[in-house]
Order: structure tokens, then sequence, then C-alpha cells
């Protein structure tokens, strides 16, 4: 599948990380982003608390499905050992994909998503977070990782910020 051209989103997203309102401002301008370039139905981003084996929702599109400040556990989840473990991308390509690793399945089919590609945020060689985008069946490929960890390094700042603190 054919994406469009990237730079006038990339542009848009190192404008909004001058804005002093971090990191709502660059996570809403990548999501946008994100959206243009590659395409999503639903669009998180998520920061790990490896002391507690859970995953955060600082940003979400959807916030009434998926609001800001909901949790996951990472602990026992193969999928979450893959990406915050590992620190390498997931991609789902069907609804039985979202049955088999999501327990929340019945929600994401429910906002028309059965497929999903979940990447890292990497940093000083481990996985802070991840960047997660849901769309209709068979939407993402190999093809998009490069793009999509290429906006998942511009919410790092970001992430650092929330990791941090």
């Amino acid at each position: 599948m054919s994406r469009p051209d990237p730079m006038p989103t990339l542009a848009a997203v190192l404008q909004a990380q001058r804005s002093p309102d971090q990191p709502a401002a660059s996570f809403a301008a990548i999501d946008k982003a994100v959206a243009a370039a590659i395409g999503h139905t639903l669009f998180t981003i998520l920061i790990h608390h490896p002391a507690l084996n859970e995953s955060e929702r600082f940003y979400t599109n959807m916030p009434d499905a998926y609001p800001v400040g909901g949790r996951k556990t990472t602990s026992t989840a193969p999928l979450m050992k893959l990406i915050l473990g590992e620190g390498k991308p997931y991609i789902g390509y069907t609804r039985d994909d979202i049955v088999a690793n999501f327990g929340d399945h019945e929600l994401i089919l429910s906002l028309g998503c059965e497929s999903v590609l979940n990447m890292p945020l990497v940093w000083n060689g481990q996985a802070i977070g991840s960047m997660n985008l849901l769309h209709r069946a068979n939407y993402y490929s190999e093809a998009d990782i490069p793009l999509v960890r290429l906006f998942a390094a511009l919410a790092l700042p970001g992430a650092l910020l929330i990791a941090r603190q």
C-alpha cells in the first residue's frame, strides 16, 4: 500500500515540539501526523512503569473508550515482553491477532480495529513505552515500520519527560 509523503507532517511535529505545552502538544501533533502519513483509527502512547509491571496511557485520540491514565499489566503478556522487553515492534494483521494478544479485544474490535502496529519507544537501550496504532484488518505491513519508528523517536522527548517524573 502506498502512503503519502510524510515530510509535511514531520515538519508539523517539529514545530509542535517548540510549544511550551509539553508533552501534550507533541503527542497531539504526532497523532495527527501519523493519521495523515500512515493512518489509524485508534492511537495511544503508553509509558512503561517497570517497577509496577504496568504501562500507563498518557495520550489517546479516543479518550471516551481509552482514557488517559488507564493502565495495563505488562509482566505476563508475551506480546509486552516482545515490545517492552526486547524493544521490537509488533504487527497484528487480523481480528484473530487482536483476540489472541489483547485482553480488551472486545472493545478494540467494537471500534472497528482489527489490526495493530505497536512500536516501542526505546531510549538508551530500553523500551520506556510504546506508540500504538490500530486500524481495519490487514492495514499495516512491515513497510510501515521505518516511518512509524521515526514518529516514535519524535515522541521520545515527551515520553522521557513523563517517565522521569
